[in-house]
């Protein structure tokens, strides 16, 4: 029996990460991304210190409500100012760590929910 959720075909689901970086619908990005439902793009950002909603903007459009925030090997705090700053956008931000973070979008997006990841590699 299949217990694979359908996701339907246009969606970027998370395949496989590492320390290098991901795959996502069969396609390999290098170091850090930031995934929605329908494209990933790649991620200027190297490290918990240089995430800010200038660089989160590419994702903050649309209908985004919970964004998963992949810290690398473990969950870090997210600066307040930067809880509050997507707070008042409509939008929940969930740090975790990085294979949290994908396990989680997936199964958020399979449930057709407005997710988005921001994801660091393992480094």
């Amino acid at each position: 029996m299949d217990v694979t959720p359908l996701v339907p075909k246009d969606r970027q689901v998370i395949d496989s990460y590492s320390a290098d970086g991901f795959r996502v619908s069969g396609i390999l990005h290098r170091g850090a991304i930031l995934v929605l439902p329908r494209a990933t793009v790649a991620w200027p950002v190297a490290a918990m210190t240089e995430i800010s909603l200038e660089s989160l903007a590419p994702i903050l459009g649309g209908e985004l409500r919970v964004l998963l925030l992949g810290c690398g090997k473990r969950m870090l705090p997210v600066p307040p100012a930067l809880r509050q700053a997507l707070r008042e956008r409509g939008i929940v931000i969930d740090p975790m760590d990085t294979g949290a973070a994908c396990r989680t979008y997936n199964v958020l997006l399979a449930e057709d929910r407005r997710v988005a990841a921001a994801l660091l590699p393992f480094a």
